[in-house]
């Protein structure tokens, strides 16, 4: 079994590079598949899903892969199937988009219920809600379900949540549809505007991204094109919170500032210096951090994937903090394991009350999530002795070189794997 080590490690500085968005390369990996000639994409992160997906793309007859410039080739247009193997599919989340994408060019679709991350349920219902307003019918079987229709149609689509992940799989169904297509209630996510902005370089025709009302004209066809991916928002408010659990500066660069506006404001307000140009964002603390108060919302609001991270940051904040999860309320699996390290959390309904300032002391503590892991990464960081983080698995689905980046920051960090186990890591993993 593999595990990561974490040692208390005072003052983190240096420069750390974000590589592109783990969500908005999963959008657009599934987005080129719509085309009709091979598409390049540059800033794919060598991740555990991307993987996946290339092995799902060569069931398929899509030609997928990393060339040696980096840039990742794919060539869709000797597809044989749209049946995806469902236990392939439900290792990670947003395999659904291969139905939005597949579906005007195939007719049917099947591909196993969303993996990845849980947190107690990921609902599909606003996606569809939105392809059986454009003709689609769903049949459900046990491990997956098929989506079929014969001819895609615009349609007036309203989605009664806001949902990046339906929001994308729409505009990828609605391309190449008969007709216009309207989405009202859109999510306004970076990675949706990110989808757009390449599938209108390949011909789509899409208006309103980044608002929360999008028009698509269908087109017939899509050409080719060779895109980059936005850099990762949420690997780098992880980096920008370390600097203030360690009480130390550090700078991502490769950064978009605007789509992290909600985490450094909440980060100011907590008691870290900001500082940033066109693509960096410094962090540095002040020596001295200040209790407050977390809502999660959709884009432009404080991000859900931000919310763990953050916690650990706040178990060093004296006084009372207090975090609350409108998104996702079930995701605080981190709370029990950061009470394993000595934090005083009382959760509730959705919101984590944590008294700050009391000592962590490392201990044997279990990943449920990627950002559940992050978050023990970084509370390990500010622990006496060291910390043992189980269910690494997590990490390698949405960190290409986690544990190198904070050691070249000058964190005490180190992976480990033992064929033979460890029992005391083997038992708080089944715990």
């Amino acid at each position: 079994m593999k595990w990561i080590e974490v040692e208390r490690s005072s003052g983190l500085n240096g420069t750390v590079k974000i590589p592109g968005s783990k969500n908005s390369s999963l959008a657009l990996l599934a987005a080129a598949c719509l085309s009709d000639e091979p598409v390049r994409l540059a800033g794919i992160p060598e991740i555990a899903d991307f993987k996946v997906i290339c092995q799902i793309a060569e069931d398929i007859g899509i030609q997928m892969y990393r060339e040696s410039t980096g840039l990742v080739y794919i060539d869709p247009r000797h597809i044989h199937s749209a049946s995806i193997d469902p236990r392939k599919s439900s290792m990670f989340r947003t395999a659904y988009y291969f139905v939005g994408a597949l579906l005007a060019k195939c007719g049917k679709v099947s591909v196993g219920y969303p993996g990845g991350d849980d947190f107690v349920k990921r609902p599909i219902d606003q996606h569809i809600k939105a392809f059986e307003s454009m003709g689609a019918a769903f049949t459900y079987h046990q491990d997956y379900y098929e989506a079929e229709a014969r001819e895609l149609k615009g349609a007036d689509i309203y989605f009664d949540t806001i949902t990046s992940g339906a929001t994308i799989n729409s505009i990828l169904a609605a391309v190449r549809a008969k007709g216009q297509t309207v989405l009202r209630n859109a999510a306004r996510d970076p990675e949706v505007v990110d989808t757009a902005i390449m599938l209108n370089q390949m011909g789509a025709r899409i208006t309103g991204a980044g608002t929360d009302t999008i028009r698509i004209e269908g087109v017939r066809n899509l050409r080719g094109c060779t895109y980059t991916v936005i850099p990762d928002r949420l690997i780098a408010g992880a980096f920008l919170i370390s600097a203030g659990v360690t009480g130390g500066s550090v700078t991502v660069e490769d950064v978009i500032p605007e789509h992290l506006n909600s985490c450094i404001a909440k980060l100011k307000e907590i008691g870290l210096h900001i500082e940033t140009t066109p693509n960096t964002i410094t962090a540095q603390s002040t020596g001295a951090l200040r209790a407050t108060r977390v809502r999660t919302a959709m884009y432009p609001g404080f991000a859900t994937d931000l919310q763990q991270p953050l916690t650990a940051l706040l178990t060093q904040a004296p006084g009372k903090s207090i975090v609350s999860d409108r998104i996702y309320p079930k995701r605080f699996n981190h709370v029990y394991q950061l009470r394993r390290m000595g934090a005083d959390i009382d959760l509730r309904a959705g919101t984590a009350f944590i008294k700050g300032g009391a000592p962590l002391r490392g201990n044997l503590v279990h990943a449920t999530d990627i950002r559940a892991g992050i978050c023990l990464l970084l509370a390990g960081l500010a622990a006496d002795g060291k910390t043992s983080i189980t269910g690494i698995q997590h990490f390698e689905r949405g960190y290409e070189h986690i544990v190198e980046d904070f050691r070249s920051l000058g964190a005490k960090i180190g992976q480990h794997d033992s064929n033979d186990g460890n029992k005391e890591l083997l038992q708080i993993t089944r715990s």
